[in-house]
C-alpha cells in the first residue's frame, strides 16, 4: 500500500534529500509557502543531523491519506478546523504538534476594481471543501454580497446562503486551483501564497482579506497520535519556528507583504 500510494501520486516532488541519503522523516506539503518553508527547514535540519524528505502534493486530500497510510511522518498544509473536519469525516487518528503560518485569504477580481462593479448574475469561484468554503462565504458576507444563516460561521456552505441579492452564481474549485480560474470569473476566493507561486497576478490586489482574528486557521504540523511525542518530529518543528532562514522564506512566499500572512506562533 505504501509504495503503491506514493508511486501513484504524480504530483509528489522530492525536494530536499540528496541521492544516497536515507531520510529519517518525510513531511507532506502543498505548493508555495508551505513547501518552500519546510524545504528550507529541512536544509537547516540536515546541518543538525536530521535528514528530511519533503513530499509535495497538489491537492488537500492526499496528504492526509498518505499520513494515515504511513507513507509520510507528518504533513503541513491544513489548519485546525480543516483537520477536525477530516478527522470527523474519515476517522483519522491525527493530532497537531506545532503551529506555523497563518495565510490570510482574500477575494480577487481581474475584471472589476470594487465589489460595486460585480454585476447581477456575476460568477464567483470558491473553495470546494467545507471549511475553506465557509471562510470564503464569510468574506463574501463581510463584503455585503450575500447573507448567511445566523450562526453558521466558517461551517457555512452554499446551502446556507439566505440572501443573494445580485443572484451570484458559484463554481466550487479545489483550493490550490482557484488561482487558475480567477481570470475566468467575476470574483474568486484566493490564497496569496498560491498566487505568488503561480506568478499569476498581484497577490496584494485583493478587494478584501481575512486577518489575525482568523488565528485558528494557522497551518499546523499534523501527525498520527502515536507519533505526537516523537523527538525528531518535535525537533523539526522547533527548527522551523526558530530558523531565520525559514522566516525569510515565508516572507518571500507572501511577497513580503504583512497583510497577506502572520507568523502565528509569535502571536
Amino acid at each position: 500500500m505504501k509504495s503503491f500510494l506514493l508511486a501513484g501520486i504524480a504530483s509528489a516532488l522530492l525536494l530536499s534529500v540528496s541521492p544516497g541519503i536515507a531520510a529519517s522523516l518525510k513531511i507532506g506539503v502543498t505548493p508555495g509557502a508551505y513547501a518552500d518553508s519546510v524545504a528550507t527547514a529541512a536544509e537547516e535540519a540536515k546541518a543538525q543531523g536530521l535528514d528530511v524528505e519533503v513530499v509535495e502534493f497538489s491537492d488537500w486530500t492526499t496528504p492526509n491519506i498518505a499520513l494515515q497510510a504511513g507513507d509520510i511522518d507528518a504533513n503541513y498544509f491544513q489548519h485546525k478546523p480543516f483537520l477536525h473536519n477530516a478527522i470527523a469525516d474519515r476517522g483519522y487518528d491525527f493530532t497537531d504538534i506545532g503551529i506555523g503560518t497563518l495565510a490570510n485569504i482574500g477575494l480577487y477580481s481581474l475584471k472589476h476594481k470594487s465589489f460595486d462593479e460585480i454585476p447581477e448574475g456575476g460568477s464567483v469561484a470558491i473553495a470546494n471543501d467545507p471549511v475553506n468554503q465557509g471562510r470564503g462565504l464569510l468574506l463574501l458576507e463581510k463584503a455585503g454580497l450575500i447573507k448567511l444563516k445566523e450562526g453558521v460561521g466558517f461551517k457555512g456552505t452554499l446551502d446556507d446562503i439566505v440572501e443573494n441579492p445580485r443572484k451570484l452564481t458559484f463554481t466550487e474549485v479545489e483550493g490550490p486551483q482557484l488561482v487558475r480560474v480567477t481570470g475566468d470569473v467575476d470574483l474568486a476566493l484566493g490564497y496569496p501564497h498560491f498566487i505568488v507561486a503561480a506568478k499569476a497576478f498581484d497577490p496584494a490586489s485583493g478587494l478584501i482579506y481575512s486577518g489575525i482574528d482568523d488565528r485558528q486557521f494557522a497551518i499546523r504540523f499534523v501527525v498520527k497520535k502515536d507519533r505526537a511525542e516523537d523527538a525528531d518530529l518535535k525537533k523539526f518543528v522547533t527548527i522551523y519556528q526558530t530558523s531565520p532562514k525559514v522566516r525569510e522564506t515565508i516572507g518571500k512566499a507572501f511577497a513580503n507583504d504583512p497583510k497577506l500572512y502572520t507568523i502565528a506562533w509569535e502571536e
